[in-house]
């Protein structure tokens, strides 16, 4: 049997590399990739291609800087000058990862896309369909990052690691004397450097930090903010006044970029309107749909139901009232663990 072409996203981490190694031992013809995305920043392509060194496979490197800039960095910026909270990763890798580096590897002929997601993918004989799954590492688990892939990138992508719990990883990397075994992960989005809002903001869209009232949910003004891109919802922290008691952000305002302070039991709710859906397990939704949900990838899995407004929103009534749901964030719907998909964020309460 002639082996699989496969090309592995390589970021210069354990993950990536640990994907490689275990793809090589089932004897595959395995190639190395490094994006550029942007400028000094992202992915260590110099890692990457030592890793690739030691492992004796070819690697290459693809500058997607533009397109990086214009589909995610644009549309980051975009969503915090309207108040809302973007998911950048999960846009990265519909447009980017699973969508032009898979279709730069089938023009080049490879036969699958591999990366270090955990998470797993099956094939379903009796709806015909590709599934998307946790990963079996709970706390590692990738599928909510996942939710917008289509059938076809599902069919040609592999997720090695989606069997695997973080600590055999790192373990097994060790034992393959990969250089990379302990490597510390980044908890950063890649494109804002140390998580420095103000100086990424400041130097990407200087426009976004124009200054606007903090104010109590009756309207009383209690102090100045520096830009509404400083916030997003549900946040306590470094919100700009002290009081008595917790305050909490309870709104955004883009257009009069007032910041609406208030108790944490203004954040309750117990039902969303999410749009921009997109299913994996079926086409459309026709009927309620019991499920659980996440409204950010950190938070637990919620029990809700979910039904049908149009071809592209749905209604998502919790079982329980349920704090900082917030607009922009991705909500991605599960049964058991399986993905059934996902949209984002439209209205709070």
């Amino acid at each position: 049997m002639i082996p699989k072409r496969i090309l592995v996203a390589m970021s210069g981490g354990v993950d990536s590399s640990t994907t490689a190694a275990l793809l090589l031992k089932q004897g595959m013809k395995v190639e190395g990739v490094t994006l550029k995305l942007t400028s000094g920043l992202c992915c260590d392509i110099g890692s990457a291609q030592e890793i690739c060194k030691s492992l004796r496979i070819p690697h290459r490197t693809i500058d997607m800087r533009e397109d990086f800039s214009q589909s995610v960095i644009e549309n980051f910026i975009s969503e915090y000058r309207h108040g809302r909270t973007p998911n950048p990763c999960i846009r990265c890798n519909e447009i980017i990862k699973f969508g032009l580096l898979l279709k730069y590897s089938r023009m080049n002929n490879f036969d699958f896309v591999a990366t270090g997601h955990y998470a797993r993918i099956e094939y379903d004989p009796l709806s015909s369909r590709f599934l998307l799954k946790r990963g079996i590492d709970p706390i590692k688990d990738q599928s909510y990052f996942l939710y917008r892939l289509s059938q076809e990138q599902l069919q040609y992508t592999l997720f090695p690691l989606g069997e695997m719990q973080k600590t055999d990883v790192r373990s097994l990397a060790k034992e393959l004397g990969l250089p990379d075994a302990e490597r510390p992960e980044s908890q950063e989005i890649c494109f804002v450097p140390n998580n420095n809002y103000r100086a990424f903001f400041k130097e990407h869209a200087p426009e976004a930090l124009q200054p606007g009232d903090l104010v109590l949910s009756d309207g009383t003004v209690v102090g100045r903010h520096e830009g509404v891109a400083f916030f997003t919802i549900g946040q306590r922290r470094k919100v700009g006044y002290a009081a008595g008691e917790r305050v909490y952000v309870v709104k955004i305002d883009p257009v009069t970029r007032r910041i609406v302070l208030g108790k944490i039991s203004e954040l309750r709710t117990t039902e969303m309107v999410v749009s921009n859906i997109h299913f994996i397990a079926f086409d459309k939704l026709w009927t309620r749909m019991n499920i659980t949900v996440k409204i950010r990838y950190r938070t637990p899995f919620i029990p809700a139901v979910i039904e049908p407004l149009s071809t592209n929103k749905v209604r998502v009534i919790f079982k329980k009232a349920v704090l900082g749901v917030c607009p922009g964030q991705a909500a991605v719907f599960y049964e058991g663990d399986t993905i059934i998909g996902g949209g984002i964020i439209e209205i709070e309460r």
